[in-house]
């Protein structure tokens, strides 16, 4: 008896792991994404933020970082493509 419930507080820890572990790897916060810049017609790395705009549905407000440099950032064009 002790045996099962052992094994079934192991289940329940193990699915809260799991919970935990999506809503870190795809829940709100700072994302690296890749897209085409459509300034400049090349594919950039950017860091995406995404926040929770409704429930369930995530919306990116900002691009902090844009790995094409130079006098035409594409910060702005880059979020149209997220």
């Amino acid at each position: 008896m002790n045996g099962i419930i052992l094994l079934e507080t192991f289940g329940v820890l193990v699915c809260w792991a799991a919970l935990a572990h999506v809503i870190w790897k795809w829940g709100p916060g700072l994302r690296r994404r890749s897209v085409q810049c459509p300034e400049k017609q090349r594919p950039a790395q950017v860091v995406a933020d995404q926040r929770e705009a409704e429930f369930n549905c995530l919306r990116v407000v900002g691009v902090s970082d844009c790995s094409l440099v130079g006098n035409l950032p594409c910060s702005k064009g880059c979020m149209t493509q997220l």
